[in-house]
Order: structure tokens, then C-alpha cells, then sequence
């Protein structure tokens, strides 16, 4: 296994028909840790795809150095660089049977005398006649054991002989994974491999990679732009735009303290609702002509914030976001919010309420439990749990957290409490 560092990675294509350069991947630096499951996701366009083909040798970089473990590999061919990839479009070879295009990589790795290629084809070619007349090769005998593991792992046994258009959307995945599989590669690299299944198939598959990244522990980087799949599948997710890293951390990370509205607006479904506030105290804000207490760790925030005198230019203007769940339907009074249905969206275990406030106009999405009457146009009445404020200055960036206190400070206060126990 390996860690993979990309480092000040830049990546420019050419103009086309007299237009600009594109800059697809800016100064990017981004490390994923030996048998870590990293998920990129980010907008069409944003160099995710082309930052999988640089690393698998597809694609060269502007600038920059890739390292797979303590080995640079940007200068190297791709079949120098002991990964493998598996495509969107899955590219298995139609001509060949499953069987073969597991093993496909395994016949390419290294090379071969005439002789050796042809005492290999005519054991292919005699493997089905009598013990006695098959032509050995003990190269053979090697790749044909590995494929059978790999066809085991992923239950393709009994499709071994068969041609990929004998094949379901979901075999035709498993048949990709396996050619990746087999070559037992420090590095998988996965392009979208599930769009092109149906959303039941999805979910078995989904849980399959997982499963089988966590029993092989390989290095993965994972391309979707799957909201589920990037919150259930990886270790971390790195967001990008633009071709700049956003933000890097776990999936409940990203979800709970996105660093920017870019991030907010992009990771969860739905994103996050972004309201304009004003700051009015240490622990207070305003909207919509009412003021709402913050608890937690957001409270401190606009404390320090509050103590710094707002932003260097004097402004207390702040941009809120909230998740749906921190709403909460609520009876009508002077702290809650008014707001008019304007759309119901039904999913079986919750209601999604897309709803505007009275005050304002500004559009929310509030998620409930199934079991509440409501129909479209109706006024309802919103209670905000003090703990869901997240705070963005006016260029984007997330409201700094407080950190944490050190482990020193609390073992202090231990040692003052328990003598009064005893």
C-alpha cells in the first residue's frame, strides 16, 4: 500500500479556436493516507476527473509532482505506476471473455520472449483438452489462480466464460473492479463507477466497494457526484472548485462545519439554507426583525468576534446557515418564525418542507416527521435550535471555531474536584 501526495499540481490545456488557456487544477496540494477511502466531489469542470488521469498517467501535469509512497511517478509511463483504474464506462474489451479481461492486466505486466508468449498461447488454446495433451506454463497456471480468487471474491464464477454483452449493468462493474483487482495495485481509482447503474443496484454495489476496500485496505480515490455515496463511502472527501481545494476533513466534517458557503451550499441534501443576520451581541443575532439566541461553540465564536470589534472594516453583518433538521415546527410565538408552504416533498420516513418566510421572503427547506398534517399554501410556525448557527463573514469564509481546550486543563480541574468528593 501507499500514501499519495500531490504537490503545487497545476494543470493547463490549450487554447482552442483562439480562446484562453483553461487552468483546469490551480497550485493544488492535497495528501491521501496509505489504505485511506478519499471521495473528490465537486462541480462539472472542476478538475476531478482530470486529477485521477494525471496520477494514472493519462494525462501529464503542467506543473507540480505526483508520489505514490517515496516514489515520484509523474515522469513514469502508466504502467510504471502500479495503479489501477476503473472507468465509467466500465471499457472492458468485448472481444474478450470475463475470464480474460480479469486477467488482462496480469498477461501485460511484464514482458515476454517470443517463446514464452507462445508456450502461453497454446496452453490458452489446450487448456480444455485431456491432461495429457495441454501444453504447461507455469505463468499461466499463476495468472489463471489469481483470477479465480478475484472471480470468488467478487461472485463471477459462473461468468467466467462469458462475453461482456452477456452481461448485466451491475457484472459488467464487478468485471471492472476485478481486472483492477488482480493486479494487486497500491492505488485504485475510481471514476464515477456507479452512474451507470439503477439506483437499487447502486446501493448493493456501493456497499461492495466498501467492503472489499476495507478487506484489501488500498490506497482509493473515488469520483462522484453522488451526495450518498460521498457521505457513506469515503474515509474523507475533498471538495473541489475551480480546480482549488475547498475543503478536506471526514463526511460528518464538512457536513456539520463546512469552511465556506461554496462548501455549505454544495455538501448535504438539501444544502444548507443561508439566511442574512446581524450580529446583536456577544451571543445574538437578528433576523427578520427578531433576535435569536446561540449556544455551543458558535456562541464563542461571536464572542471573540463581538470582543475583536466585527470585521476590520466595522461590519456586523453576517450570513447564517442553517440545516433543515434545525428547524422544528413549532406553536406560534413572538421567537418563532412565520413562513408559507410553498412545496411538499413526500419521502417516507420525513417531510421535506420547502417553505418562505413571511419576514424577508427567503426561501428555507425544513425537514419533519411524516406524521404532521400539511398541505401547500399553509402557515406554519418555526423554532431554530440554538446549537445549528453556522456563521460566514461577507467573502465566504466559515466564522472561525474556538479551539478546543486542552486535555491539561480538564485533568487540572479533575484533580481540584475529586479531593472535594472524597
Amino acid at each position: 500500500m501507499a500514501e499519495v501526495r500531490f504537490q503545487k499540481v497545476c494543470k493547463t490545456f490549450p487554447p482552442r479556436r483562439g480562446g484562453a488557456p483553461v487552468e483546469v487544477l490551480r497550485q493544488l496540494d492535497l495528501t491521501v493516507h496509505d489504505g485511506e477511502f478519499l471521495v473528490l466531489v465537486g462541480p462539472s469542470g472542476c478538475g476531478k476527473s482530470t486529477l485521477l488521469r494525471i496520477l494514472a498517467g493519462l494525462e501529464t501535469p503542467s506543473s507540480g509532482e505526483i508520489r505514490v509512497g517515496e516514489r515520484a511517478v509523474s515522469g513514469l509511463r502508466p504502467a510504471q505506476r502500479d495503479v489501477a483504474m476503473v472507468f465509467q464506462s466500465y471499457a472492458l474489451y468485448p472481444h474478450l471473455s470475463v475470464a480474460d479481461n480479469i486477467g488482462f492486466g496480469l498477461r501485460r505486466s511484464r514482458s515476454r520472449s517470443s517463446l514464452q508468449e507462445l508456450q502461453d498461447g497454446l496452453h490458452r488454446f489446450t487448456r480444455r483438452l485431456p491432461a495429457g495433451l495441454r501444453v504447461p506454463s507455469e505463468r499461466e497456471r499463476r495468472i489463471e489462480a489469481r483470477i479465480k480468487a478475484v472471480a470468488e471474491q467478487l461472485e463471477l464464477t459462473p461468468l467466467l466464460d462469458r462475453l461482456p454483452k452477456e452481461l448485466s449493468g451491475g457484472q459488467k462493474q464487478r468485471v471492472a473492479l476485478g481486472r483492477a483487482i488482480a493486479r494487486e495495485p497500491k492505488v485504485f481509482l475510481m471514476d464515477e463507477p456507479l452512474s451507470n447503474l439503477d439506483a437499487k443496484l447502486r446501493t448493493g454495489t456501493r456497499a461492495q466497494i466498501v467492503a472489499l476496500q476495507r478487506q484489501l485496505g488500498i490506497t482509493t480515490l473515488y469520483v462522484t457526484h453522488d451526495q450518498v455515496e460521498a457521505m457513506t463511502m469515503g474515509h474523507r472527501i475533498a471538495v473541489l472548485n475551480q480546480g482549488r481545494l475547498q475543503q478536506l476533513g471526514t463526511p460528518m466534517e464538512l457536513y456539520e462545519h463546512p469552511t465556506n458557503l461554496f462548501v455549505a451550499q454544495f455538501i448535504g441534501s438539501p444544502p444548507m439554507n443561508l439566511l442574512p443576520v446581524e450580529q446583536a451581541g456577544a451571543d445574538q443575532i437578528q433576523l427578520a426583525g427578531r433576535r435569536f439566541l446561540v449556544e455551543g461553540e458558535m456562541a464563542q465564536a461571536l464572542e471573540a468576534r463581538a470582543a475583536a470589534g466585527g470585521r476590520a472594516d466595522g461590519s456586523v453583518s453576517l450570513t447564517a446557515g442553517l440545516r433543515a433538521e434545525h428547524f422544528k415546527l413549532a406553536p406560534a410565538t413572538n421567537r418563532n418564525l412565520t413562513a408559507e408552504i410553498t412545496h411538499l416533498e413526500a419521502l417516507g420516513n420525513e417531510v421535506l418542507i420547502s417553505c418562505r418566510l413571511i419576514e424577508g421572503s427567503h426561501l428555507i427547506q425544513v425537514r419533519t416527521d411524516p406524521g404532521q398534517r400539511l398541505e401547500t399554501g399553509q402557515t406554519i410556525h418555526l423554532e431554530i435550535d440554538p446549537r445549528g448557527w453556522r456563521f460566514f463573514e461577507a467573502n465566504g469564509e466559515a466564522l472561525p471555531r474556538p479551539e478546543p481546550s486542552g486535555a491539561r486543563g480538564h485533568q487540572e480541574e479533575m484533580e481540584v474536584v475529586l479531593p472535594e468528593l472524597s
